[in-house]
């Protein structure tokens, strides 16, 4: 009996010790910066190499009130001097649409596409 309670032991000692060292995957997210003028996004990345998380730091360098859409998300309105962040989850890889949404921007150049290869 003694050996049966020995034998379950070091068994379960080995399976919750494998379990622990399982490799952990974790999503990596990128941060990218884009600062919006009058009529502009400037990224400091342009395109993400595979399907993830960004965080979008969006710095208004302009005199003019800007915001920021992709993906369905959108930051609010950002005053000329001010940030706002943007966390987004790219679920596959394609162009995605970004603008700027306050009337006239857009068509003024404030458009593009962000690339998830």
């Amino acid at each position: 009996m003694r050996r049966l309670i020995a034998s379950v032991l070091v068994l379960s000692a080995l399976v919750v010790g494998s379990a622990s060292a399982a490799p952990q995957h974790t999503a990596a997210t990128t941060a990218i910066t884009v600062n919006a003028g009058e009529f502009f996004f400037k990224f400091s990345k342009s395109s993400i190499l595979k399907p993830g998380t960004v965080v979008f730091t969006v710095k208004n360098v302009g005199h003019l009130a800007h915001d920021f859409k992709i993906n369905n998300k959108k930051t609010p309105l950002i005053q000329p001097g001010k940030s706002a962040t943007l966390k987004v989850v790219f679920t596959s890889a394609k162009k995605y649409a970004y603008l700027c949404t306050v009337p006239g921007h857009a068509a003024q150049g404030m458009q593009g596409k962000f690339t998830v290869r």
